[in-house]
Order: C-alpha cells, then structure tokens, then sequence
C-alpha cells in the first residue's frame, strides 16, 4: 500500500484512487487507462475516462470528459477554486481545456514522456503568456498509474504479437 507523502493530503488520495479507478475501468473497455476527477469544494463535480473508441470522439479524453461532466452539473464552464485529479499528464488538448475552464490546480500521477504538456514536453498550463496559470502537482499515486499503464500496453503488445 502506498501511503500519502507529506504534502498529500488524505482526500488528495481518495481523489486520486477514485481517478485510478476510472482508468481502471477505461482499461476493462479497452481504452488507454486514465481517469480524472474534477473536484469543487471537496465534492467530486464531474469525472471521466478515456473513451474516444467508445465514443467515436478523438476528444473523449478522461479531463475532457470530467469537464464536460461537471459543465452540465454546474451549468457553468469554468471551475474557480477547483482541483483536477488525473493519473497520467494531460496532453496538449487537455492541457489547454484546463486552463480554459479556470482550473485552480492540477494534481496527476505519472509523467507523459512522449505527450504531456503540462511537465515532460511542454509548460502550457502553467506559462507566463497566459492570463491564467494552475498550481501544478505530480506523482500522487504515480506508480500504480504506471504500473496500469505499463500493464495495458504490455498486453496489447503481446496480442498484436499473438494476432488477436
């Protein structure tokens, strides 16, 4: 069991294992497991997973659809004073939708080598040529978001070997 470190707090863990469930269940439809949960207030205003073969959408990333959940909720589409729980570094799509809605904080678990846009490749949530900044924090719980990850993509590798 991992527990918090010293700067997590008890529900910055609850939120971020429900967003490892959420990926969990991207990954049982066969989605690339990650999951977000938009929280306001500590209560959970929207949450997602990645759905983009489901839906048909290259934009039904897991941020995108907690934001669109908690938009519908809240009747409203920015989210001062929030916090997003997400298990991998958003992209560059994400990325801009978070700062677009207000987020006040970010908080994911493992780093996105080959696309994020918040750390690895690029600074976008948090630049200085934007009107709005988010307080970015990582490694919550990354190595059970790794580890998720690296499963899924282990498995998928060996039934493109195995011809399924």
């Amino acid at each position: 069991m991992h527990l918090p470190e010293a700067n997590w707090s008890d529900s910055d863990e609850c939120f971020m294992r429900r967003a490892l469930a959420l990926a969990a269940q991207a990954e049982a439809a066969g989605e690339v497991p990650v999951g977000a949960v938009l929280v306001i207030n500590d209560v959970i205003a929207g949450e997602g997973w990645n759905r983009p073969i489901a839906a048909c959408d290259p934009t039904s990333h897991a941020e995108i659809e907690a934001l669109r959940q908690a938009a519908a909720q809240l009747r409203n589409y920015r989210f001062p004073g929030s916090a997003l729980y997400v298990t991998l570094e958003p992209c560059v799509m994400c990325a801009g939708a978070i700062v677009l809605a207000r987020i006040d904080r970010l908080v994911f678990a493992a780093r996105d080598l080959r696309f994020g846009a918040v750390r690895s490749k690029f600074s976008l949530a948090d630049s200085d040529l934007l009107n709005h900044r988010v307080r970015i924090e990582e490694g919550l719980l990354a190595v059970e978001a790794g580890e998720l990850l690296a499963g899924f993509f282990q498995a998928r590798r060996a039934n493109t070997k195995a011809g399924t």
